[in-house]
C-alpha cells in the first residue's frame, strides 16, 4: 500500500493551541475556585476548556488523522502476511504528522490541566471543619444589631406582632451564625426560664435564623390576632414547617426540628437602639452539622 498523503500543518498546530487552550482554562479553573469562588468566571473558565478540547478533537478528525477509506477481502481469519501489512499501515498513520512530538507534550499538558479541574472541586465535597464554624458566632455582648444596610435597629422600628432580619455591625453578613430573626410580642406571651427573663426586653427578642431541622431559614412568624382561635406566637420554618414557640424560648411545638433555636440575649441602649447582650444560647443550625464520621 502507498504511504498516506502529508497531513495539514496548519491543522497539527491548530490542534496544539487548542491543548495548550484548554490546560491554561484548566488551570484557571482551578485557581478561580481556590482564590475566587465566582460562579460565573468557573463556568466560563471550564466551559472554554471543554470547548477547546472539542475543538482539537474536530481539527484533529479531520486534518491530523488519516482519512483514507480501504476494504478488502478476507478470506483467511489468519494470514501473515496480511497482519504484517496492516500492521505496517497503522505505523505509517503517523508518519505523515510533523510535529507529533509537541501534539503529544500539548495533549499531556491539556490532560495534567483538565483532570486537576475535575479533582479540585471534590474539596467541596464534605465538611472541613463545620463544627468549628458553627461554634464561631459575631455576636457578643455589645455588638449593635443592623440591618441589610448597616443601619443600627431601634425599638421604634418594632411594634408587637412584628419581626425583621438583623446582623451584627461590623460582622460578615455571610457568616453561617450572623443572621438573626427580631421580634416582639406582648409580654403577656412570655413563658421564659428566670435565667432569660432580661433577654427580651419590652418582650423583644432575637434568635438564630438558621432552623434546627435542615438548615433552612427561618422565614415567616405566626401572631395571634382572634384570640379565641389564635395560636401563640411562633416563628416558622417554610421548609417543613418546624414551629418555635418564641414566648417559652422558642420551643419545638411542631415539625421535625429536634431542638429550639438559639437564642440571642438582648437590651435596649439609652438612645433606643437594640445590642447584643452575649452570644447566641447555643450552635447554630441542625444537631448533625458538628457531627464528624470516623
Amino acid at each position: 500500500m502507498s504511504r498516506p498523503p502529508a497531513r495539514s500543518p496548519r491543522g497539527e498546530l491548530i490542534v496544539v493551541c487548542a491543548l495548550l487552550a484548554a490546560g491554561a482554562f484548566s488551570v484557571a479553573f482551578v485557581l478561580l475556585y481556590a482564590f475566587d469562588a465566582n460562579t460565573q468566571l468557573l463556568a466560563v473558565s471550564l466551559g472554554l476548556a471543554v470547548g477547546a478540547l472539542a475543538l482539537a478533537g474536530v481539527v484533529a478528525g479531520k486534518w491530523v488523522v488519516d482519512q483514507r477509506k480501504a476494504v478488502e477481502a478476507r478470506p483467511r481469519l489468519v494470514d501473515e502476511a496480511l497482519e504484517r501489512e496492516v500492521a505496517g499501515t497503522i505505523v505509517q498513520g503517523a508518519e505523515g504528522v510533523s510535529r507529533r512530538r509537541l501534539i503529544v507534550g500539548a495533549a499531556a499538558a491539556a490532560g495534567a490541566g483538565v483532570t486537576a479541574a475535575a479533582v479540585a472541586p471534590l474539596a467541596s465535597l464534605g465538611p472541613g471543619d463545620v463544627s468549628a464554624q458553627l461554634k464561631a458566632t459575631p455576636w457578643r455582648a455589645g455588638v449593635t444589631l443592623v440591618d441589610d444596610n448597616g443601619d443600627p435597629i431601634g425599638v421604634d422600628q418594632l411594634e408587637v406582632g412584628s419581626w425583621l432580619t438583623a446582623f451584627p455591625r461590623g460582622g460578615d453578613p455571610r457568616q453561617l451564625g450572623a443572621s438573626i430573626v427580631v421580634v416582639q410580642v406582648a409580654e403577656e406571651y412570655l413563658d421564659l426560664p428566670p435565667e432569660r427573663r432580661d433577654w427580651a426586653p419590652r418582650g423583644i427578642m432575637a434568635f438564630s435564623k438558621i432552623c434546627t431541622h435542615a438548615g433552612c431559614a427561618v422565614a415567616l412568624f405566626r401572631y395571634p390576632t382572634y384570640e379565641p382561635t389564635s395560636q401563640r406566637p411562633a416563628l416558622v420554618c417554610p421548609c417543613h414547617y418546624s414551629t418555635f414557640d418564641v414566648g417559652r424560648s422558642s420551643k419545638v411545638v411542631f415539625g421535625p426540628a429536634g431542638r429550639p433555636l438559639p437564642q440571642l440575649p438582648l437590651r435596649i441602649e439609652p438612645d433606643g437602639t437594640l445590642v447584643a447582650a452575649g452570644d447566641l444560647s447555643g450552635a447554630i443550625g441542625p444537631a448533625w452539622w458538628g457531627v464528624r464520621r470516623s
